[in-house]
């Protein structure tokens, strides 16, 4: 299984940097409490320094067009159906050795 990707919202971002600069910790420390990268987070900082609130982390929350929704639905009933069949496989294999 993959690992998918977090996606932070522009104001979990701004809070987050605005906690590291106003708490006097480190860096590191607020990564940590947060669960993030510290260098995610100092990504973030950079950007924020650099672009100012008002352009700083564009874009919204991506919308999905319904045939994407679709395959991403199809492809986590496909996942499910696959462990169900390799399951099957194994308890036909154990109580075929049962028999003989």
């Amino acid at each position: 299984m993959r690992n998918k990707r977090r996606k932070f919202s522009r104001e979990f971002k701004i809070e987050a940097v605005r906690l590291v600069e106003e708490s006097g910790r480190p860096l590191t420390q607020v990564a940590m409490e947060l669960g993030i990268r510290a260098d995610l987070l100092g990504n973030w900082r950079r950007q924020l320094s650099e672009k100012g609130d008002g352009r700083a982390f564009p874009g919204g929350p991506v919308t999905l067009s319904a045939v994407e929704e679709e395959n991403r639905r199809l492809k986590k009933e496909l996942e499910r159906v696959e462990q169900e069949r390799d399951i099957l496989k194994k308890a036909a294999a154990y109580f075929a050795k049962e028999l003989r």
